[in-house]
């Protein structure tokens, strides 16, 4: 007896976790503009500043397109230096030490949307890890599994902004939300690393959604 008690309290925990996971991920996408407005954003374009260490600040644009189109470029005397992207085919970074960007065919593309659009379709399975106070603020903590990797977001009790995300090797943490058309986006997002070798913070300026690239946009 004691043992069917305790594998349906086993059951229970789980659904109720998978329950949990997935309400407060479906909260987020509502007030974040709406399963329906994410869907239908094809393109988006920002402008900003990232800042390395101390006084290191670069004028940046990124380009992205769905389904996983993308440019990443520095800004240097009014001209546009892409420092990596992907254009369908093939990836770009980069290369420092020989100060040119360099193909790469084995890069692997981020989706366009992010990882809680239509995420059970996407092989993800999301754990609801409780609740966890930063800085005097209250967070759920979810995580998001698929095959051996694993990310754990947190999202503000309050209104279920996304905080933090901690991926393997970094922790991406986001503020300033502002709305974009129908949509809510962060104007800044601050990224850290175990090395702290390629910690950064992006401040953004302008973004602006769905408007017709060039089709050049992606060529490097």
């Amino acid at each position: 007896m004691k043992k069917i008690i305790l594998i349906f309290s086993i059951i229970f925990s789980i659904f109720i976790s998978a329950q949990t996971a997935t309400e407060i991920i479906d909260k987020n996408i509502e007030n974040s503009g709406g399963l329906t407005n994410w869907k239908l954003l094809n393109t988006v374009q920002i402008q900003g500043r990232v800042t390395l260490g101390v006084n290191d600040e670069y004028p940046i644009k990124i380009y992205q397109q769905r389904p996983n189109l993308s440019k990443t470029a520095m800004v240097v005397g009014g001209k546009e230096t892409p420092v990596e992207g992907y254009d369908g085919k093939n990836g770009y970074a980069m290369n420092y030490a020989q100060n040119k960007l360099q193909q790469y065919n084995d890069y692997i593309p981020e989706n366009f949307d992010n990882d809680f659009i239509d995420w059970e379709n996407k092989g993800f399975e999301a754990k609801f890890l409780g609740k966890e106070k930063i800085n005097d603020q209250l967070y759920f903590k979810v995580e998001l599994t698929k095959n051996v990797n694993k990310t754990i977001y947190y999202f503000d009790v309050r209104n279920y902004m996304l905080f933090r995300e901690i991926k393997k090797d970094e922790i991406l943490t986001y503020s300033d939300y502002k709305k974009v058309g129908q949509l809510l986006m962060p104007y800044r997002i601050e990224s850290s690393s175990p090395k702290k070798d390629s910690d950064y913070v992006m401040t953004i300026n302008k973004i602006e959604v769905n408007k017709e690239l060039p089709k050049n946009t992606f060529k490097f």
